[in-house]
């Protein structure tokens, strides 16, 4: 028996332009609003995650947030 969707959580995200974007057309591909997107990546993280590369894709990110957040 599946498990029922329901949304329980909710909190105020700040998110780059590059960043919602890409959710957006995530969601849209996939047939979902933007909330379930997220909760589908985050429920399936480690099986998304491309291990190979997101230590490298993390450190360049938190090296360019200061200049980015300005």
């Amino acid at each position: 028996m599946p498990k029922r969707f329901r949304l329980t959580r909710r909190f105020p995200v700040a998110m780059t332009e590059d960043g919602y974007r890409r959710l957006k057309k995530f969601a849209k591909e996939a047939g979902l609003d933007e909330g379930e997107a997220l909760s589908f990546l985050f429920e399936n993280f480690d099986s998304v995650l491309n291990e190979e590369t997101f230590g490298h894709r993390l450190r360049l990110f938190n090296a360019e947030l200061d200049d980015r957040k300005r």
